[in-house]
């Protein structure tokens, strides 16, 4: 089965149609026919940014249940001490939690194909076995 990542960026271009990403992002994730996986990170970036309408909350939510997306929780101690290092290590371009969640998400899952806007990040991260990621939106 074909699997993707999903990142907060993607999520907000998505249901902004005046986000200059917008068809990109909608092009693509209404042709996937795989499963979308994401962390519980990205969903509380994707809920606090497109905060200007009332129901977009309930919005994502209806995304996330109509798109089967499984979102997992990095939440634990040692996910927690593994996320800070990667932030740590990556703190030049910057990494934050989210992005970091998702690089640990890819390892636990083997899946290495990412929706992201996040270019620059997702070319230079590498998961802890070194694997890079490829960014599903720059093959369109």
């Amino acid at each position: 089965m074909n699997l993707w990542l999903l990142d907060t960026g993607p999520v907000v271009a998505y249901f902004d149609a005046r986000d200059p990403q917008h068809e990109q992002v909608a092009t693509a994730l209404e042709s996937f026919s795989g499963k979308l996986v994401t962390t519980s990170a990205v969903i509380v970036e994707a809920m606090h940014f497109p905060g200007r309408v009332p129901s977009s909350a309930l919005i994502l939510v209806d995304f996330l249940l109509a798109s089967g997306t499984e979102i997992h929780e990095i939440a634990s101690l040692e996910g927690l001490t593994d996320a800070a290092e990667l932030m740590a290590k990556y703190a030049d371009i910057p990494m934050d939690f989210a992005d970091a969640t998702l690089v640990l998400l890819g390892d636990q899952l083997n899946a290495y194909s990412i929706c992201t806007l996040d270019r620059r990040g997702f070319r230079s991260y590498r998961t802890r076995s070194g694997k890079a990621f490829e960014l599903v939106l720059d093959g369109e």
